[in-house]
């Protein structure tokens, strides 16, 4: 994709940006804010840029907003000007500084959310000025740089509420959508819920629209997970059973409403000032929400329904907000890298700064991304159930009485087990360590292969090595073994990560030793002990203090895209920005992978 050279006087700041970006969204790239209240929907007129050097076409919204004197001057609409080539422009002062937040991985994000409240103090008609109802507040909102589209729910209640108020009121805009009309100011209470649909767990978080300031927070597992523990099995079950879409929605739709509930009772807030919803999760997720096919996912050339971000009414879905609220739902990248990729990205700037950074979310279907500001790669592989504990003989879930971590020293096993319990199984962290100790320990070599005990009869953990049927395993504890089979399954799982992160960096011609940082993401990154991870080859050998926990990247960047409507088209944007690679289609990946399945030599790694 080509690029283009944009200059942003008087502030001397210099970012090249693809062809096709707006002036608004490449000054955002590099944190320069441009006056606007629409949103960049070239409604309010706010975001003026002079072009200096350049060309930039004329816009309709350019001859609405511009005389013809200013359009001569090379005045432009800054949300409207798409870039053919490089630009130089001039971009006047804010006329007002705007609140911000703190989000993401410590990312500054100017507070503008897409929810607007206005407060009207409106003439009451009269024989002279007889106008509708829905002409004077659509002029009052217009006065104010606001477009706006008024729908009939809104329009039933419009009369009766301008005069029980004496037509002191303020309007609620989503975008451009009136939501509500509400008596009096009510402009310092604003909300909105940002939700991380994931496939096992949904997370809710309710935010002060006016602060920034996260009101609430509840998490509860996926209510789908009895049709299945990943999203191939749902998907199976909607060809399967006739009813099955419909009710994988119900059931997706009841865990958000009773997250929401939990919210709502920790602020003391109602959902009629809950106006909005930004949603991210991966592709399929995001079908069964809407409750659309899904099957073209799961079978070659995997093409999802839609991958563009989508605007819908609250009410269609059953979503307990506002009642004309509005459901963002962020954009995919592809099949099997979603809307949560997406704002995981978005949460960690990778796509902003000259920094090579390679982000990676581990799961039962590992999401790779690999670039910086100039170019972004990204690619999905298949690592199966391992690091979920699945196919693992004592394998299971990050739950009480999981072993979380391991540790070989001096002759003795030290498990780390959640709650403090007596260990009954293994999760995926846990399994990371036990493996990468026995790597260290000696008792496993580069090709996964476990000692026998009379190969190492001095080793002082000889006596955990044993023969379980018919096959080698290591004894965690004592109903905890650790067998040949799950050191395998762990090889695949990892070998098929690293062969999609290998094939990135080869696309790139780059190196670990180019790499600024490692981010691991999701709610199972956060708990994988880096060193182990390099140990293993899950992740590029570079400095343990390079590899970093991001936690839960994608609620955080659905957080933002609630927060800011410029961190919004950012995310939009992204689809276009980053390039997607199908690891099946390159030369050599079967290769690749089984040389990937195979551990470091330890000299890499220590």
């Amino acid at each position: 994709m080509r690029k283009v050279e944009v200059t942003f006087r008087p502030h001397d700041k210099v970012t090249r940006v693809p062809e096709g970006t707006t002036l608004f969204n490449a000054a955002h790239w590099i944190g320069l804010p441009i006056e606007s209240t629409c949103g960049g929907r070239g409604t309010c007129g706010k975001c003026r840029v002079r072009v200096l050097a350049g060309e930039v076409e004329i816009t309709p919204a350019d001859r609405r907003w511009l005389s013809e004197e200013e359009l001569a001057e090379g005045w432009r609409l800054a949300c409207e000007s798409v870039l053919a080539g490089d630009v130089e422009c001039f971009v006047p002062a804010l006329m007002r500084v705007p609140k911000a937040a703190t989000m993401g991985l410590s990312r500054f994000v100017l507070l503008e959310p897409n929810v607007h409240k206005v407060h009207l103090v409106l003439d009451p008609p009269t024989l002279e000025d007889a106008r509708s109802d829905v002409e004077r507040i659509r002029a009052a909102l217009e006065a104010e740089g606001y477009g706006v589209r008024i729908e009939l729910p809104v329009l039933r209640h419009l009369p009766i509420v301008l005069r029980t108020a004496g037509f002191d009121v303020t309007a609620v805009l989503c975008g451009e959508h009136l939501v509500a009309v509400e008596p009096g100011d009510t402009t310092d209470v604003s909300y909105g819920v940002a939700v991380d649909v994931g496939t096992t767990t949904v997370v809710a978080t309710l935010m002060d629209l006016t602060t920034g300031a996260a009101a609430g927070v509840a998490s509860n597992l996926n209510a789908q997970a009895p049709f299945g523990a990943d999203v191939i099995s749902r998907i199976a079950r909607t060809r399967m059973e006739e009813t099955a879409a419909a009710e994988l929605q119900r059931t997706v739709i009841g865990t958000i409403n009773g997250l929401l509930e939990e919210v709502y009772a920790a602020a003391g807030v109602g959902p009629e000032r809950t106006y909005e919803m930004v949603v991210a999760g991966n592709a399929t997720m995001l079908h069964l929400l809407l409750g659309v096919d899904a099957h073209a996912i799961s079978v070659a050339p995997f093409v999802p329904a839609f991958r563009e971000p989508l605007d819908l009414p609250a009410a269609a879905l059953g979503i307990r907000i506002h009642p004309e609220g509005r459901i963002q739902l962020l954009p995919s990248i592809g099949a099997y890298v979603g809307a949560d990729i997406v704002a995981g990205i978005q949460a960690t700037g990778l796509t902003r700064e000259p920094e090579l950074r390679l982000f990676v979310d581990v799961g039962t279907n590992g999401e790779i991304v690999l670039g910086n500001a100039d170019r972004v790669l990204a690619t999905a592989s298949p690592a199966g159930p391992a690091f979920e504990g699945g196919h693992i003989r004592a394998g299971m879930r990050a739950a009480d009485g999981a072993i979380e971590g391991v540790s070989l020293t001096e002759g003795e096993v030290r498990l780390q087990v959640i709650g403090d319990a007596e260990p009954r199984g293994i999760c995926g962290s846990g399994l990371i360590d036990a493996v990468a100790q026995l790597r260290l320990a000696g008792l496993l070599d580069a090709s996964g292969r476990l000692v026998a005990p009379e190969q190492v009869p001095d080793h002082p953990l000889a006596d955990r090595l044993v023969e379980l049927d018919g096959m080698r395993a290591f004894l965690l504890a004592p109903d905890v073994p650790l067998t040949q089979r799950d050191i395998r399954e762990l090889q695949s799982a990892k070998g098929a990560i690293s062969t999609g992160i290998n094939a990135l960096m080869e696309i790139l011609g780059v190196t670990a030793a180019d790499l600024h940082q490692v981010l691991l993401a999701g709610s199972f990154g956060t708990y994988i002990n880096p060193a182990s991870a390099r140990v293993i080859g899950l992740v590029p050998p570079v400095p343990v203090d390079r590899i970093v926990a991001v936690g839960n990247a994608a609620g955080e960047g659905a957080k933002m895209a609630l927060l800011s409507f410029r961190e919004r088209e950012m995310a939009f944007d992204l689809i276009r920005r980053v390039e997607y690679v199908e690891l099946s289609g390159q030369e050599g990946f079967n290769e690749a992978f089984l040389q990937a399945v195979r551990f470091p030599e330890l000299e890499e790694v220590t």
